[in-house]
């Protein structure tokens, strides 16, 4: 399993649009219903600060998300748009969590 956390500020005047970009990949990922991809972006209080968690099963699961032509849409216009603060990528261990994060 891979865990990836990606954090950036948009400006504020990209936020709308950046939500957008992502909601539309959310749902390109609902569509297509792969259960060993777990993704999800939360907006912080300030409006313009993304968190983005992606959890993978395998790396052919991540290889959809990265080839994904909505997710690659949506880099191409964040890094358009001039971000106040650039996209940091971390990678993350698992703990613990109160669901299964990828049922058998």
């Amino acid at each position: 399993m891979k865990i990836v956390k990606v954090t950036y500020t948009a400006t504020e005047a990209y936020a709308d649009q950046n939500k957008t970009n992502i909601q539309k990949v959310m749902s390109d990922l609902q569509s297509l219903n792969i259960s060993g991809i777990n993704y999800n972006c939360c907006l912080c209080a300030d409006g313009k600060t993304f968190i983005h968690t992606a959890f993978f099963e395998s790396v052919e699961n991540e290889k959809v998300l990265l080839e994904l032509p909505s997710f690659v849409s949506f880099q191409q216009q964040l890094k358009a748009s001039g971000p106040e603060v650039p996209p940091k990528q971390e990678l993350l261990s698992l703990v613990g969590s109160s669901k299964d994060v990828f049922k058998a």
